[in-house]
Formats: structure tokens, sequence, C-alpha cells
């Protein structure tokens, strides 16, 4: 489990094809405080520590999670955003974050002002009903405000401390996005859609 607050930024120090699989070697500041096994949200993938050596780690991503997320299209030294699980009793800034990731979208549109940034994505058709204003999202493993909802898009505003500590001071127009919906919402969206079919279930 996560919170979204990102810890840090590693760089891609080495991509390579394993069969079907994609291994990731990551430089990472915080590397002495790493053990195998350990959970590490990469652009808010959740990723298994599988190796340690001098200041790096290596993961490796499976097909099911290439299919799904958008670390396929990361390159040799690539900054990434990283998080570690959260501690039990720690403060919890953010939100309820797996590290399971929803699917992928498009950014649009990019505002910039004296005080803030504002991102405008792509709203995939499927998961509109995950979209409300001042909801929780992540994006690429950050936790943030859904500001505005519109038709077909929807749109985040981010202070200059987010923007200059995590991937989103490098985002470009058309640029792919990792998304994960909040947790309970999720939960709440399922428990409605099997209480209509055991009604209609019912009717029939």
């Amino acid at each position: 489990m996560f919170t979204g607050i990102i810890e840090s930024q590693g760089i891609i120090a080495s991509i390579r094809k394993e069969n079907e699989n994609i291994r990731l070697t990551i430089q990472c500041k915080f590397i002495k405080e790493l053990k195998i096994d350990q959970s590490v949200a990469l652009n808010g993938v959740c990723l298994t520590v599988v190796d340690i050596a001098n200041d790096t780690y290596d993961c490796v991503v499976i097909p099911e999670t290439i299919s799904k997320t958008n670390l396929s299209n990361l390159r040799l030294h690539d900054t990434v955003n990283l998080e570690r699980a959260m501690l039990l009793g720690g403060r919890f800034d953010g939100h309820f974050v797996q590290g399971h990731v929803d699917c992928i979208t498009t950014l649009l549109q990019m505002n910039n002002s004296n005080n803030q940034r504002d991102f405008i994505f792509e709203i995939p058709t499927e998961y509109k009903l995950h979209f409300i204003p001042r909801g929780s999202i992540t994006i690429n493993g950050v936790s943030l405000t859904i500001a505005n909802v519109f038709t077909n898009k929807f749109q985040v505003s981010i202070i200059p401390y987010t923007f200059e500590n995590t991937t989103f001071n490098q985002l470009k127009l058309g640029a792919s996005v990792n998304l994960e919906f909040d947790l309970l919402g999720k939960y709440i969206l399922n428990f409605l859609e099997l209480k209509e079919k055991s009604n209609n279930t019912a009717l029939s």
C-alpha cells in the first residue's frame, strides 16, 4: 500500500528483455534502505525489488503489467517517480494507493499560471464514472485531486513543489500516463453494479 506522495526520483540505468518480461535497473537515492522482496512504486506501478547492486536495484515487469501501464515507453536515463510502501503508524499524507494501475490516458493540454500548473487529460470512456470533481486520483504515482471534470477530459492542478519534484516537469503534450482510481470509489461502483445485476436477475 502506498500514499501517492513521491519519495524520490530515480533514473533508468538499464532496460533488458527477459523472454516476455522487461527487467529494469533503477538508480535510486534510498538504495541503502531497500531489501530484496520489498515493494517500490515506480511511476505508480507496484514492483518487487529482485536484486540490489551498488546504487541500483532491479525489478521485473511482466506482460500483464506491460499491457496496462506505460512502462514499455521507458527509455534509458529516463527519470521516474519512486515511493516505498507506507509504514504502519506513519503519516498518511495522500490517499489509499495500491500501485495497481487501472489504465493509461493521454495528456491533452497544459496551462501555466504564477502559482500552479494545470494539466488536462483525456477521460477513457469506459472509466468515466470514476472521475468526480474534488475526488482523488493517482497519475504516474502522484496523489492528486481532480479539479474539474468535462465531457471527455479532466483537469488536475499542480503546485510548484509537486511540479519540481516529480516527472510532471517532463510531460509533453500527447504523453501517456498511468492512472489509478480511488480505491473506495472502485469498491462502491462494484457494489452498485453487482446490486443492479442482482435486481435485474430477480425481475427476470
